[in-house]
């Protein structure tokens, strides 16, 4: 079968074919055209070594970062494409990097050293797919198998056992079984591999359709990167509030927020202070007193591990911690204190994430709960419809203006901007200049 392709992928294949080598659009990219979806990387794969490359485009912008891998960017029209020589790669001794590259003349060579079959296929304009390892049968069968020996894959490069979850998690795909035997069997090779690179693969995971069916299956890959969630599976809660332990608890919730990666990190997190927490009364009901502040702790310290952004990381502990705010009984001036502490878009993402909570708690609450996050919702939307005063820098005054009264630059002129931002917020004085500096001259 035929496929419709970018006149720039076109024009680099006629190119090198004209020139007497052979090439093809690989991976990922025709994966996606057979699946119907519309490819956002096109890579090139070509029997023309990296210097023959760079003289069938020598009138084209070209970028050799990757020349010592056999990669060759070039732009075609803008469109930077990706020219890559084809390759078999050496011992793989860190897990990771091969030990070194060499250049095969057959395609096929080249396919029989990539990850899983959806990923070794090769298309060319003309002659239609290449087909060797059945890539087409396990894209129809929803399958990710890997080309080979399994063992042999993970133990080239343990960052694939990642990648096995997470286009399993994505393409809403199962893992065949021998994959998933190896998985279980490897997982700790991931001891090699770079924080930063896990956590790449860990967010597009957690965001995938089928990202609850895999951290249910296979929780104790999860458990070796994160071993502060292990205690939360088998974690009961005996409470008329929840039916499920506290993992399943969580991946449920994590299923019932949008895929944005924050968010579902933050659902994944949650409760993972409420083992260590844990306690019984004399009913055998069990509480978890502090367990979000406890939870917001081991959230920072996973994210810090993983290298995380500094922002990414402080809004999964923000959401994580106040995860369990109650919406419907909280004062305007409380609301407002949140949005002048955790910003207004965090404060929103709470009702979600709460929204969340609830759906994987005793559906025979839900109406009742839902309810009272709406009430909330409510109370918020005044808020924002009021002009807003959130915080001291939202004042019409600032401390140039109360020293100009004769406050001193010290502790005294804090404190008098919190009163003049309290009675604000009561909605004692309007946030305009005159009123503020009327009351600041009572307060000097």
């Amino acid at each position: 079968m035929l496929y419709s392709i970018p006149s720039q992928v076109n024009k680099v294949i006629s190119l090198l074919n004209e020139a007497g080598f052979s090439a093809y659009v690989v991976g990922g990219a025709v994966r996606d055209l057979v699946m119907g979806k519309i490819p956002h990387d096109w890579d090139i794969t070509t029997s023309a070594k990296p210097e023959e490359t760079k003289k069938v485009f020598e009138s084209f912008r070209l970028i050799e970062t990757g020349i010592k891998h056999g990669t060759v960017t070039v732009l075609a029209d803008s469109m930077p494409l990706e020219i890559t020589t084809y390759r078999t790669e050496g011992d793989y001794s860190d897990r990771r990097r091969p030990g070194g590259v060499s250049f095969p003349d057959n395609i096929l060579d080249d396919l029989s050293r990539r990850d899983f079959t959806c990923n070794a296929l090769a298309y060319h304009p003309k002659t239609g797919i290449i087909n060797e390892f059945n890539g087409l049968e396990d894209i129809e069968s929803n399958l990710i198998r890997c080309v080979g020996n399994p063992d042999t894959r993970f133990n080239e490069d343990a960052l694939r056992i990642m990648r096995a979850l997470r286009f399993a998690s994505v393409l809403g795909f199962d893992i065949d079984k021998d994959t998933a035997d190896s998985i279980r069997s490897n997982y700790t090779l991931l001891k090699y591999i770079s924080e930063e690179r896990i956590f790449s693969e860990l967010i597009k995971l957690l965001c995938g359709k089928n990202a609850g069916k895999i951290l249910r299956e296979f929780s104790e890959v999860f458990f070796f990167l994160m071993p502060e969630l292990s205690p939360m599976k088998g974690c009961e809660q005996r409470h008329e509030r929840h039916i499920y332990d506290v993992w399943e608890h969580s991946v449920i919730a994590l299923e019932n927020i949008k895929p944005d990666g924050a968010m579902r990190m933050a659902m994944l997190l949650h409760d993972s202070g409420k083992p260590s927490v844990k306690s019984e009364d004399e009913k055998g009901v069990n509480h978890f007193y502090d367990h979000a502040a406890v939870s917001g702790e081991i959230a920072n310290e996973i994210l810090i591990r993983f290298k995380s952004s500094n922002s990414f990381r402080r809004e999964v502990v923000n959401l994580v911690r106040y995860h369990d705010f109650l919406p419907h009984l909280i004062s305007k001036k409380t609301y407002k204190r949140y949005i002048g502490t955790l910003g207004l878009d965090t404060v929103k993402k709470l009702f979600d994430v709460r929204e969340a909570d609830l759906r994987a708690q005793n559906p025979a609450f839900l109406s009742e709960s839902l309810a009272s996050n709406e009430a909330g919702k409510k109370i918020l939307d005044e808020i924002i419809t009021d002009e807003p005063c959130f915080s001291i820098k939202d004042l019409a005054v600032d401390g140039r203006d109360l020293m100009k009264l004769g406050f001193e630059a010290s502790h005294a002129l804090g404190t008098a901007l919190e009163k003049l931002l309290d009675e604000v917020m009561e909605g004692k004085i309007k946030n305009e200049k005159s009123a503020l500096i009327a009351r600041a001259k009572e307060l000097l």
